[in-house]
C-alpha cells in the first residue's frame, strides 16, 4: 500500500516542482527585463543604499533604517513597482495552473496569499513611495507592508478555512 501512495505522490511532486520552477523563472526574467527597461538602475541601487541612515520614527523615540532623502530614489521605486506588479500578476498566473492542476488546499491557499500581499504591496509602492516620498510616507510604507503581509495570512487562512 505504501508502494501506491508513494506512485501517486511523484506525478504530483512533479507537477509542483514545475509550477514552483516556471514561476522562478518568470521571476528571473522579470528581473532582467526591469534591468534592461530602467536606464541607470543599478546606479539607483547602489545611491539608496549609500544614502541609508537611521532616522526616528515620527512620534517615537525608535530609530530604523531610511534613506537620507526618500523622493531622491525615483527610479528604484519606479522599479520596485515594476517589479511587485509583475510578480502578483505572475502569482494569477500560478493560481490558474494549481486550480487546473487540482493542487492541494494548502498551495493554493499559499498563493491566494501571495496575491494579497503583492498586490498590496504593489498600491503602497504607487502610493507611499513614488509619489514624492517623504520620511513620514517611508515608514507609513513599511508599516503598511507588515499590514498586508497580515491580510495575506488571514487570506490564506480563509481559503483553508472554506476547503474544509
Amino acid at each position: 500500500m505504501s508502494e501506491k501512495s508513494s506512485a501517486q505522490r511523484k506525478p504530483y511532486k512533479a507537477t509542483e516542482n514545475l509550477v514552483s520552477g516556471v514561476a522562478a523563472g518568470f521571476v528571473l526574467i522579470l528581473i532582467a527585463i526591469i534591468f534592461i527597461n530602467t536606464p541607470g538602475l543599478w546606479d539607483s541601487i547602489v545611491s539608496f543604499f549609500s544614502n541609508l541612515t537611521f532616522a526616528t520614527v515620527p512620534g517615537t523615540d525608535i530609530s530604523l533604517p531610511a534613506p537620507i532623502a526618500p523622493s531622491a530614489h525615483t527610479i528604484l521605486y519606479g522599479a520596485v513597482f515594476q517589479f511587485v506588479l509583475g510578480v502578483g500578476i505572475m502569482e494569477i498566473m500560478v493560481l490558474a495552473l494549481r486550480l487546473a492542476l487540482h493542487s492541494p488546499v494548502s498551495r493554493v491557499a499559499e498563493t491566494v496569499g501571495n496575491i494579497v500581499f503583492w498586490f498590496g504591496t504593489t498600491y503602497l509602492v504607487n502610493t507611499y513611495l513614488n509619489d514624492a516620498a517623504t520620511i513620514n510616507k517611508w515608514f507609513v510604507f513599511w508599516a503598511g507592508l507588515l499590514v498586508f503581509l497580515g491580510l495575506s495570512l488571514l487570506a490564506r487562512g480563509f481559503v483553508l478555512l472554506a476547503k474544509r
